[in-house]
């Protein structure tokens, strides 16, 4: 993991050395345990953000690790269709596939490095399933789901679909070339990642070679989250430990620090971190299963939408969950 990662990160774009004398290294305010849950149709995750409040998280609202499963034959799950409002979804993979639809003519493969961004504003009906062949044979499945909250005056805007391909992703380094950051939304250090968001925000995904230290210019106005996908290694200069399912909420500053420790566990060659920030929206915040509003009457209000079809309709070529059939036909080979 991942699938996206350049052999030689020391010829990529470099970005500048922080200069701790004229710039704050913002501090660790707390590292939290994601707990373990099932999505959808049984599918594994971690609840990333648990433990935190809306307010330390905004503009994000939710977000899942999905996997790291090695599925067997027949046992990839994805989501039915369901409903969305009031926000935008962002489902990055990092392995396996996922198939997504939208009611507003979205879709397409999601796979090894590519990124979905969702805007559901006004209301979308949307299935994310992993396609027959991958049911079939079973694999490997690993991915986020990133839920950003949208401010009230563009709650409901028209839903929109960006699919972003693995190689559309901004991949810069420090110049000692120990780490990889590749660049999925945002501005950092002067190189802009390719997603288009409503909220001003930061999305990337780091590698920190075994016993190296990076340190990330950081947009002052975002807040800033670290979650571990992968290893274990250390955030702050105080070098605290933190490993994989775990989130770092920091305060305010300019860059961020982090390290990797000199040994990684054999599932992993280096410290795998998604690295988020945001420019916090500010506003009541009501969430609600698929729904996140500013007002309880909004939420009855989506939900009334939803009865009535009002945030879209199943289209007729719709996309559906594969269902293994239980009793296979099994085709004896005798030789010629």
């Amino acid at each position: 993991m991942p699938a996206v990662t350049p052999e030689k990160w020391s010829e990529l774009p470099h970005f500048d050395v922080v200069d701790s004398a004229q710039s704050a290294e913002r501090p660790v305010r707390s590292v939290t345990t994601a707990p373990q849950g099932l999505e959808g149709e049984g599918f594994p995750v971690r609840r990333a953000f648990a433990g935190l409040s809306l307010k330390d998280l905004d503009p994000f609202v939710h977000m899942d690790q999905m996997g790291e499963v090695d599925y067997a034959p027949g046992e990839p799950k994805g989501t039915p269709w369901h409903p969305h409002r009031g926000f935008e979804t962002v489902t990055y993979m990092m392995d396996g596939t996922f198939e997504h639809q939208d009611s507003h003519g979205g879709g397409g493969l999601i796979q090894n490095g590519a990124t979905q961004w969702m805007t559901a504003g006004k209301g979308i009906l949307h299935i994310e399933t992993p396609p027959e062949k991958l049911v079939i044979s079973g694999g490997l499945f690993h991915g986020i789901q990133l839920w950003v909250n949208l401010p009230a005056k563009q709650k409901m805007i028209a839903p929109a679909y960006q699919g972003l391909e693995a190689d559309d992703v901004v991949f810069v380094s420090p110049r000692d070339g120990e780490s990889l950051v590749r660049i999925i939304a945002g501005n950092i250090a002067g190189h802009r990642g390719p997603g288009s968001t409503h909220t001003p925000m930061a999305m990337t995904h780091v590698s920190v070679s075994p016993g190296s230290q990076l340190d990330l210019p950081w947009d002052p106005t975002f807040n800033a989250l670290v979650y571990v996908l992968a290893g274990t290694g250390y955030v702050g200069s105080d070098r605290q430990p933190i490993e994989m399912g775990q989130l770092a909420a920091f305060g305010k500053g300019d860059w961020i620090r982090l390290g990797a420790d000199a040994e990684q566990d054999s599932r992993t060659k280096n410290f795998e971190c998604l690295i988020l920030g945001g420019q916090p929206i500010g506003e009541h915040v009501e969430h609600y299963g698929p729904f996140v509003m500013n007002s309880r009457s909004e939420i009855v209000q989506a939900l009334e939408d939803f009865e009535a079809g009002r945030l879209g309709v199943i289209p007729p070529n719709a996309l559906m969950p594969h269902v293994p059939d239980p009793n296979p036909v099994r085709v004896e080979h005798t030789g010629i």
